[in-house]
């Protein structure tokens, strides 16, 4: 005779676990139960990343000699940017170091135990080879373990991607190893006793040995593959280094000649020299951009931080700007991850609550009443969590809802029946009503229906399975059975086959998506970023998801067996025409992304689970769901979703090409500006004319130009279509050829017509002191010019004042008053070598700032090509 399918209310193994000392002593041999995962940098490591920047390395040895030349005001002006600087950074570190740390909620769980005969809990990390873990409803499993008494289902979407609990059957006696090399099978599978650190047990009561710990466990395993991937470098820092190397050569050069040519050429003493070529070094070294990239992207992450999207790699900010493929998971991304009841049906008719119906037809109310019997009351299993909800939504206030109603007696779901029926009592004391759910089939072969009735049934389910729908099936039923001895339970049949049940029918679940998920879809394509969902899940389900959302009209779908048969060359040409990729393993996903960036596309790839951790590394922007998402995935992201919103990857998105739009205009800004720069130094040397900028006219510029760095360009708005273009290609720098030459172009007309005024009024007998007041004046002034005529491309300069920004005007009335300050307190005028300019002055700064619009206007006109992205827009990017 079979056993009984009676689940064992509580599992009492014979075994009494380990001892307490052996528990110690493996603790302590073996290291406690913790995956690896990188430690919060310190203080001084993060000053030492800051510092050891090529160009911060420039500016410490410049302000360095200015300082050993007794210049100490100027030295401190300089060396002041890098302990800004690395202010700023410390702290965005420690801002995201507390925020990752309010999210470790799932590093060491707290389990319980069998040690010493006794039931004990114990944190998750003092887990040990050999422990028998006591599991429950709810319970994260601590470490990987074989089930050896009991019956669970588990969530293992973390590892699978599939949204499905999977049923756990004990293993045999014994058969649970001792030994961390013992490998586990294949995570997914219905009926095996093998149990996965991190996943969930939605149902059930079991006792599980523990056979791998930390890195030995299948997330451990995982992590072999992180540390075998290499973070992808960022652009703008490789782009930023070659550039230093070539100023930094230029520098050094030009002032070794500078000196030279002053004290040779010139006859100038050699101390005044040797502050001349000082003096040009520190003009051709534009010390912003270190600025910017550190400043720009840091702020940009604290913007992006108001969108509760966490930033972990400030460098990823910059990449978002030129995402071109958004490659998604389906499970907690795309979908809720919260199962709800889609469909009921019976042989003739079918209920849908999206249809908009304002109440349940009668024909219905038998089958969602014995659903909702056939459940646990508060139950933890999400399909069971959606059928209780739809439920009392459709039939409160009914006779149908027996809220409190206890069943006497449950068979559960087994490896030979996959249905189960709860037994309520009646009024009658012989009678007993069953109510029965599970797989379509199982429940059709215990109502012992005739072929053509199953063939329907079955129809009925394939339907619903290519609508990406999970299906059960309901039935009811009554059994009369001889009356109990006292104090005895009535002699329960052997098996659910002994009863005779009426097949009520189908209850259809799936797990619905996000509802902001649509909307984000139809942004990303406004913005020419392709979206690839990449899930562990159905290929029926994964095209139902992808239509109901929007993400895909093309209904192939990928699938990891057939991605296997592919070599590299024929999987980028299949990936060119498919959006959906299903029933893909961590090796598949993490092969995916290396190929698409590969082929030139910059990847964002997002994820919640332990499976998607190596793809998120992998990707230039790996992005990981805070509220459901592992440890090991939050690690290996560069983002975080705080609250799991797929809509907050797109804001981020937004964020990110304003920042790299920004950024740009900075850069535009910071090479313009330091050409006059250098030609008002360089210039009357090789001309042998007095000097017309000392070191003191370079520091107090700097005081005007670094602020509209880090302040006012960074702070400018977004452009009106910034999510209705392509993103940037991927070759498009901001030190490539073509925005350097129209940043020179502009900077070159500038020092022509400041050159060119010197020129004139020394020829009207002008003294040195005031033709360098008036040129010193107007290139003052043309720092706001170059302001304006960099904030956006697609219109005049002088237009650019309609455009909203805070920090702008700030800036303008800080012009205002250093030029004030320098001319009116005679002391300041006295030590920069200035006078007044008069009425004639002012009139000739005035016509030069007029030449100097017009040539900016020229250059605006003629020059957009060189900056413009595929398709051009405001601001010009």
């Amino acid at each position: 005779m079979p056993a009984p399918e009676i689940p064992t209310p509580r599992p009492t193994p014979a075994q009494p676990g380990l001892s307490t000392a052996d528990a110690a002593h493996r603790l302590a041999a073996e290291g406690p139960n913790l995956l690896p995962g990188s430690a919060p940098k310190s203080t001084l490591a993060i000053v030492r990343d800051v510092v050891t920047e090529p160009m911060f390395l420039m500016l410490l040895a410049a302000g360095g000699i200015y300082l050993a030349l007794g210049d100490r005001g100027e030295a401190l002006f300089l060396l002041g940017f890098v302990f800004v600087v690395i202010g700023i950074t410390l702290a965005q570190e420690r801002k995201t170091q507390r925020a990752l740390e309010s999210l470790r909620d799932l590093s060491a769980p707290r389990t319980l135990v069998i040690r010493d005969g006794q039931e004990q809990r114990i944190a998750g990390r003092d887990v040990v080879r050999g422990d028998l873990l006591v599991l429950h409803e709810g319970d994260r499993i601590a470490a990987d373990a074989l089930l050896i008494d009991g019956q669970l289902e588990v969530d293992e979407s973390l590892l699978t991607g599939e949204a499905v609990p999977v049923a756990k059957l004990p293993a045999a006696q014994g058969a649970a190893p001792d030994t961390q090399q013992t490998p586990s099978p294949t995570p997914g599978g219905d009926g095996t006793p093998s149990l996965f650190a991190s996943t969930v047990v939605t149902r059930g009561v079991g006792v599980a040995q523990v056979c791998a710990t930390a890195a030995h466990t299948a997330v451990g395993r995982i992590g072999a593959d992180l540390a075998a991937t290499v973070e992808p470098p960022s652009a703008l820092q490789q782009g930023s280094r070659r550039l230093v190397r070539t100023l930094g050569t230029a520098a050094l050069v030009l002032a070794l000649a500078q000196v030279l040519l002053g004290w040779w050429w010139n006859g100038r003493p050699l101390l005044d020299s040797l502050l001349s070529g000082i003096a040009l070094a520190m003009a051709i070294l534009p010390e912003e951009i270190p600025v910017i990239l550190t400043v720009f992207l840091a702020l940009g992450a604290w913007r992006i931080a108001h969108q509760k999207v966490l930033t972990r790699r400030v460098t990823a900010v910059e990449a978002l700007g030129a995402i071109t493929v958004l490659a998604v998971d389906k499970t907690g991304t795309l979908t809720l991850n919260r199962m709800a009841v889609a469909e009921i049906a019976t042989a003739d008719q079918r209920f849908r609550p999206a249809d908009g119906a304002s109440e349940m037809p009668e024909h219905f109310h038998l089958l969602a009443e014995f659903a909702m019997l056939a459940t646990p009351g508060d139950p933890f299993d999400p399909m069971e969590k959606a059928i209780q909800h739809f439920g009392h939504q459709w039939l409160e206030g009914t006779e149908h809802v027996h809220d409190g109603r206890e069943p006497e007696f449950e068979y559960a779901l087994s490896g030979e029946i996959l249905a189960m029926t709860r037994v309520f009592a009646s009024d009658e004391p012989d009678l007993h009503l069953l109510a029965t759910k599970g797989a379509p089939e199982a429940v059709a072969d215990l109502c012992h229906l005739d072929a053509a009735r199953l063939g329907a049934i079955r129809r009925q389910v394939e339907a619903m399975a290519e609508r990406g729908l999970r299906v059960l099936g309901v039935a009811r039923g009554r059994w009369r059975g001889p009356p109990p001895a006292p104090d005895q339970s009535p002699p329960w049949p052997q098996s659910q086959h002994d009863f005779d049940f009426d097949f009520l029918g189908l209850v259809a679940l799936a797990d619905p998506p996000r509802p902001e998920v649509p909307a984000a879809l139809a942004e990303c394509r406004r913005a020419g970023v392709r979206v690839i969902m990449m899930t562990g899940d159905h290929p029926a389900t994964a095209r139902a998801i992808a239509q109901q959302v929007g993400l895909s009209e093309r209904p192939q779908v990928l699938t990891g067996p057939e991605l296997e048969a592919l070599d590299d060359a024929a999987l980028a040409e299949r990936l060119r025409h498919v959006d959906l990729c299903a029933r893909l393993k961590p090796q598949h996903k993490l092969r995916l992304v290396q190929l698409l960036r590969a082929s030139g596309e910059v990847v964002a790839m997002t994820g919640d689970g332990v499976n998607d951790a190596p793809a998120l590394k992998a990707a230039d922007v790996g992005i990981a769901m805070g509220e459901r998402g592992t440890d090991v995935a939050r690690e290996a992201a560069a983002l975080v979703l705080l609250d799991d919103s797929f809509a907050r990857i797109v804001a981020a998105i937004r964020q990110g090409r304003r920042i790299d739009g920004n950024v740009r205009k900075a850069m535009r800004f910071t090479f313009a500006v330091h050409v006059p720069i250098i030609a008002l130094v360089l210039g009357p040397t090789l001309l042998k004319w007095p000097t017309l900028l000392m070191p003191v006219h370079i520091v107090l510029l700097q005081l005007l130009i670094d602020p509209t760095c880090a302040v006012v360009l960074e702070a400018e708005p977004e452009d009106s279509n910034t999510m209705e273009r392509p993103p940037r290609p991927v070759s498009d720098s901001p030190f490539a050829m073509g925005p350097l030459v129209y940043s020179v172009l502009q900077g070159l007309g500038v020092a022509a017509l400041l050159l060119g005024g010197q020129s004139w009024l020394a020829g009207q007998g002008w003294g040195s002191a005031q033709s360098r007041t008036v040129v010193f004046g107007t290139l003052v002034l043309c720092v706001m010019l170059l302001i304006l005529a960099n904030r956006d491309l697609s219109r005049p300069a002088l237009l650019g004042i309609t455009r909203p920004n805070p920090w702008l005007w700030r800036i303008a009335a800080a012009m205002a008053l250093l030029l004030a300050a320098v001319l009116g307190i005679p002391g300041l005028r006295a030590l920069m070598g200035l006078a007044l300019p008069g009425a004639q002055g002012v009139a000739v700064a005035a016509c030069l700032l007029a030449l100097c619009l017009v040539w900016l206007e020229l250059v605006r006109r003629a020059g957009r090509s060189l900056v413009r992205t595929r398709l051009p827009g405001p601001g010009g990017r």
